[in-house]
């Protein structure tokens, strides 16, 4: 089909129930995606206080790519899109890459809450606000070098560079996001248990449960779309077997994990939950 022959069309066509049921809940998903995390973003961002930790930079960032996914899932979970090279529709592999960068900013805020735990005292040393952003940065910068590369190089050649590399760095980055979550839990369960009652202690257990939290629900809703990846790899058959990815609930669940993100944050963090009121909401009620 050239590209003049081509309409955008609906995910689904509107004729019957349950086509309108997608339709509804991929306009809500989206919507969700896209206000929580600016919610989240905000506050942490006109907040003094909690920019100056890092564990918040981190939270920044994760709000930052999935508010783009959020926005991006108006396009590619409303209408029929197909990110493939060939595709009038396709939006150059920029959407999924704002999915990656959210995988990548949780896998860093789990080592940098474990480097925290394990090594308190060089933790202070080694990571400070300026390496912290290099680190978001650094992230950032390669999954826009790995979509260049998709753009630039012929599609053969951009698989062969991207798959094998990208099959076992995510197999790699869950092992090693499982180990985290449960030698940081027996880390923390032992430091903590140690200290005497106290504000800083209250802090430290309440960030690492958090992050352990949101670990759980990330791989839960991640794993899925791994393991299809993996078998469909294997196997060396087409993985999209769904008609795009509004109708995908492999692709589908990740996106979810978007909106529990921050609600996520928000009920596991005070901090962050007085921010949000004496921001977001207090604007809100100075409109009506």
């Amino acid at each position: 089909m050239s590209n003049k022959s081509h309409v955008l069309s609906l995910v689904l066509p509107l004729t019957s129930f349950g086509n309108v049921l997608i339709f509804l809940f991929n306009v809500f998903l989206a919507t969700a995606i896209t206000c929580l995390n600016v919610s989240v973003f905000v506050s942490i961002l006109l907040s003094r206080a909690l920019r100056g930790e890092n564990r918040f930079m981190y939270m920044l960032s994760t709000c930052l790519s999935d508010t783009c996914t959020g926005v991006s899932y108006y396009y590619i979970g409303v209408f029929d899109v197909i990110d493939s090279s060939d595709s009038p529709t396709r939006t150059f592999y920029i959407a999924p890459t704002f999915q990656g960068i959210s995988f990548m900013a949780v896998l860093a805020a789990q080592a940098d809450r474990y480097h925290a735990v394990v090594s308190p005292f060089k933790y202070s040393q080694r990571m400070t606000r300026n390496r912290t952003l290099m680190v978001i940065c650094s992230y950032w910068i390669y999954a826009f070098f790995i979509v260049a590369l998709h753009n630039l190089l012929p599609t053969v050649s951009a698989r062969q560079i991207t798959s094998f590399g990208g099959l076992a760095g995510n197999i790699l980055a869950i092992i090693i996001m499982i180990g985290f979550n449960i030698r940081l839990f027996i880390i923390a369960k032992y430091q903590l248990g140690k200290e005497a009652p106290s504000d800083e202690r209250d802090n430290k257990r309440s960030s690492v449960h958090l992050i352990l939290v949101v670990a759980v629900f990330f791989i839960g809703t991640w794993v899925p779309f791994f393991c299809w990846g993996i078998l469909c790899f294997f196997a060396n058959t087409h993985c999209h077997s769904f008609k795009n990815d509004g109708t995908d609930p492999i692709r589908i669940l990740p996106r979810v994990n978007a909106a529990l993100t921050p609600i996520l944050y928000i009920r596991g963090c005070g901090a962050l939950k007085a921010s949000l009121y004496s921001t977001v909401c207090r604007a809100c009620c100075k409109r009506r």
